[in-house]
């Protein structure tokens, strides 16, 4: 989901939606809208009376001169908009009734849709031309994620529509829809490389959590507990702790926590989860002009997993927010080891509330880590770099190539279970059909295609995943030391 909710855990109760924006979410997350009470009060500061005096006095005069009839409910969503908009953040913006509407219909956990999580495009010093929707990361298991659309993608167009007009809620409402039906979009992967990918609508469902044992001689002796986490709903913590007891009773010695395009999620999803971890001591606190939004979450006494566990955390650049939330304070407080790639840097903190039969979100407030980091477009650096290896512009002519022409699909639905061999000879056939990708990526598109086909999802991949494998070995040799310390929370 685009927005993080939270109240204040074990302090004072909040009004409101709390939300640390990260993208926009075209997936199924639970969310609780809390209505808030009416929001505006009246000012008493002198200038603000004059400058709402003259914003009454153009508003009445357009309605009444205007050439044509206006409704004035046209003329209150565009000033608010217009408002929103003037402040040049693309996680403070006014909400439709419309999309007010599509935010409490995720409360039922599935929707129509593609599958992606988004952001509007910031422009960077120097850059010029225009700004696109940028692709944080899609949905596993969902139409966008099996057509090979990859974190760092932008879309650019929708049928013929540029998104370089659009706003992130404008792209949500033309992606979701009707299961079944078609949408087609333009994708620009690097600088030049641009293609066009139809997708099929489907129900979207979010899972939260996956995890599974890696054991055996690749993990050198070693039980090491794999968990993946997805997206922070109200059910991650639960989610978490079933994984945790399931790895005991595999006697695990050792975990990897893999957030690698996690976009975040529910602000107390992330907390609870963090407090399984820690017994004490600070999790996140927030910074804001406004006194009542400075705030810091703490642990509780307790906790499920011990200082005993070596604890790798896999991150990239599509870990936002929430996941942020939690990769900063383990590795902060000395619980986790970092391994992969810078993360998104979405360290921004949103209230939802609503005005009429709209609404809006309003960025209140930065979020910092237990070192006092400040990571709202920086991100967090891990403790070790390490990436996958990245595709060529001719392997990434050729990857377009074997999504849009369905080659692997087509081959599974003639080889349910494939052998070596068979991959083998379709690898040399292939090649011969100018898609010339190497066989590591070509054996883990046909794994996938064959887990999707048979509904038995595949947990993690070492042959393919060389930063998982890397975690492994690191674990295997006790590179990585279950070392732990409290964190001196950062005045604020």
């Amino acid at each position: 989901m685009e927005w993080l909710m939270g109240a204040q855990k074990n302090k004072q109760k909040r009004e409101g939606i709390l939300w640390i924006a990260s993208t926009a979410a075209i997936a199924a997350v639970a969310l609780v809208l809390v209505l808030a009470p009416p929001v505006f009060a009246q000012s008493q500061d002198a200038e603000t009376q004059r400058l709402l005096s003259t914003l009454e006095q153009v508003f009445r005069f357009v309605q009444n001169n205007y050439v044509d009839k206006v409704d004035p409910r046209t003329l209150e969503e565009g000033a608010l908009k217009g408002l929103f908009d003037s402040l040049g953040d693309p996680f403070s913006a006014y909400l439709t009734p419309d999309q007010m509407r599509g935010l409490t219909d995720t409360t039922s956990g599935e929707f129509g849709g593609v599958g992606m999580y988004i952001s509007k495009q910031v422009a960077q010093d120097g850059q010029k031309g225009p700004l696109y929707i940028e692709i944080v990361s899609p949905i596993e298991d969902t139409p966008a994620y099996r057509a090979g659309i990859h974190a760092g993608d932008l879309l650019v167009k929708i049928g013929d529509h540029t998104t370089a007009d659009m706003t992130v809620d404008d792209v949500v409402n033309r992606l979701r829809g009707r299961p079944g039906t078609d949408v087609t979009i333009t994708v620009k992967r690097g600088e030049t490389l641009e293609f066009p990918v139809t997708l099929q609508r489907s129900i979207i469902e979010v899972p939260t959590v996956k995890r599974d044992m890696i054991s055996g001689p690749i993990a050198g002796g070693k039980k090491i507990g794999y968990l993946r986490i997805i997206q922070f709903t109200p059910h991650t913590a639960e989610r978490v702790k079933e994984a945790i007891q399931f790895f005991k009773a595999n006697n695990y010695d050792s975990m990897i926590i893999d957030l690698r395009n996690d976009p975040g999620g529910l602000l107390t999803g992330v907390i609870d989860t963090a407090d399984l971890f820690f017994s004490d001591g600070l999790i996140v606190g927030t910074k804001s002009r406004v006194p009542s939004e400075n705030q810091a979450f703490y642990a509780t006494p307790g906790q499920l997993v011990p200082d005993s566990i070596p604890i790798a955390v896999l991150v990239d650049g599509g870990t936002a927010s929430a996941a942020e939330i939690l990769s900063g304070a383990l590795k902060d407080r000395g619980r986790g080891y970092l391994i992969g790639e810078k993360t998104y840097g979405k360290g921004s903190v949103q209230q939802v509330r609503n005005v009429g039969d709209g609404g809006f979100r309003l960025t209140m407030a930065k979020y910092y880590t237990p070192n006092g980091e400040f990571i709202d477009k920086k991100g967090i650096q891990p403790d070790k770099i390490d990436a996958q290896p990245k595709l060529s512009d001719d392997q990434q002519k050729a990857l377009v190539k074997l999504i849009n022409e369905n080659l692997v699909q087509k081959f599974v639905e003639t080889h349910s279970r494939p052998t070596d061999a068979e991959i083998a000879a379709f690898i040399t056939e292939l090649k011969n059909q100018g898609v010339d990708l190497d066989t590591r990526t070509v054996r883990y598109l046909v794994k996938g295609e064959v887990a999707r086909i048979s509904n038995t999802p595949v947990v993690y991949d070492l042959e393919y995943d060389n930063v998982l494998s890397d975690a492994v070995q690191m674990l295997r040799n006790n590179e990585i030391h279950p070392t732990a310390h409290e964190a001196v929370p950062a005045a604020r």
